[in-house]
């Protein structure tokens, strides 16, 4: 077939207005320049809750404190801060803030791809079961006496990353002989996350103390706090090639959203396109998982309420969907800083009680509550 999937993709999301699928709904139509100002202010709010998540903490820093950080690292000639607040703003808070936004805009993204591949509105990026084995493969490691292997950030990080692609494997292989139908990948992923994590608890009952226990369940809860630059460096690098792979699929992602057949119809490799996107998704959420822990709802709620402002076609949605994720994920992992202060609260604990309300409205909306 030698019909343009793009163009064949815009022809077609008008005619199925009132259709409804299990996809996100067609799109209304957005002019370039809202679209342009929308992204502008995206990113506008991004470099702003950077800023302002980097002073809030039981620590005060003020806004020239901020300043002379940055420009005494930068080597801008600014008086350099005391080395105990300098310390505090550029090797915790400042790593810790730019974390969040990469694991934001990566499992917002994943959520996103993952909605439109397996149109399924509430799929999120733990549907796969990435997550749990990532969370088995870095309590392994933490916990058994394996090998070679000790229990340092570089060990469990590792753990995680094996983990996170046994699983991946593990659903590909069982996902070989029936292919990838959408109720499939659900169904297997439930599955393969339900088995990776009755094994994390296993290893947890069976070999770990009582202090060891109580520390892999605040990691396995999410937490921004063992943030390091080495690790922002990982995910720096990560989070936009996996959020460009994504982008260059967008028009598959389109035709996906109403179906493998019409996308096939449009001239697009359905399931070359999905082992691809499936990929992409398993490694974003494994490099997440692997540095801070699992956190849910990010990639269920974001891309909706991203859809919402910009609309579901996925050239303008997924770079969309990185900055709200970014910036939701920054102003949660604040709130978890200072809402129960001086205890740190687990933003896993937070994204879950933001998200189960709004994972409920959801719901309603589709008619399914």
């Amino acid at each position: 077939m030698s019909a343009d999937p793009a163009a064949a993709v815009d022809l077609l999301l008008p005619a199925a207005r009132g259709v409804r699928v299990d996809a996100p709904s067609p799109p209304t139509r957005t002019g370039v320049p809202a679209r342009a100002g929308l992204f502008l202010a995206g990113v506008l709010v991004l470099a702003a809750s950077v800023a302002a998540g980097t002073r809030i903490g039981t620590a005060d820093v003020g806004w020239s404190d901020l300043g002379r950080a940055l420009g005494a690292r930068l080597g801008l000639g600014t008086e350099p801060l005391p080395p105990l607040l300098d310390s505090l703003v550029w090797d915790l808070r400042l790593p810790r803030v730019l974390m969040a936004a990469l694991v934001g805009a990566s499992l917002a993204v994943c959520g996103t791809v993952l909605q439109a591949v397996t149109r399924n509105a509430l799929a999120d990026p733990y549907l796969l079961g990435v997550s749990s084995g990532a969370s088995a493969g870095a309590v392994a490691v933490a916990v058994l006496p394996l090998s070679g292997l000790g229990a340092g950030p570089l060990g469990i990080t590792g753990g995680a990353l094996v983990g996170a692609l046994l699983s991946f494997g593990l659903l590909l292989a069982l996902l070989r002989r029936t292919g990838l139908d959408s109720v499939r990948i659900v169904l297997t992923g439930v599955v393969v996350g339900q088995l990776f994590t009755a094994l994390t608890s296993l290893v947890l009952m069976a070999s770990a103390d009582a202090d060891t226990t109580r520390a892999l369940t605040h990691w396995l809860l999410g937490s921004m706090a063992p943030a390091r630059w080495d690790s922002v460096v990982v995910c720096a690098i990560v989070t936009p090639l996996g959020l460009a792979a994504a982008w260059l699929c967008a028009n598959a992602l389109d035709g996906l959203a109403f179906g493998a057949d019409t996308a096939a119809s449009l001239g697009i490799g359905v399931r070359r396109t999905r082992m691809l996107l499936l990929v992409v998704t398993a490694v974003l959420t494994s490099v997440a998982v692997a540095t801070v822990g699992a956190i849910g709802f990010v990639g269920l709620i974001v891309p909706h309420g991203v859809r919402f402002l910009a609309g579901p076609l996925h050239r303008v949605l997924l770079p969309h969907a990185a900055l709200a994720g970014a910036v939701f994920l920054v102003w949660t992992d604040a709130l978890a800083r200072v809402a129960f202060a001086p205890r740190e609260v687990p933003v896993g604990v937070i994204t879950a009680l933001l998200g189960v309300p709004l994972f409920l409205l959801v719901l309603r909306r589709r008619g399914e509550l």
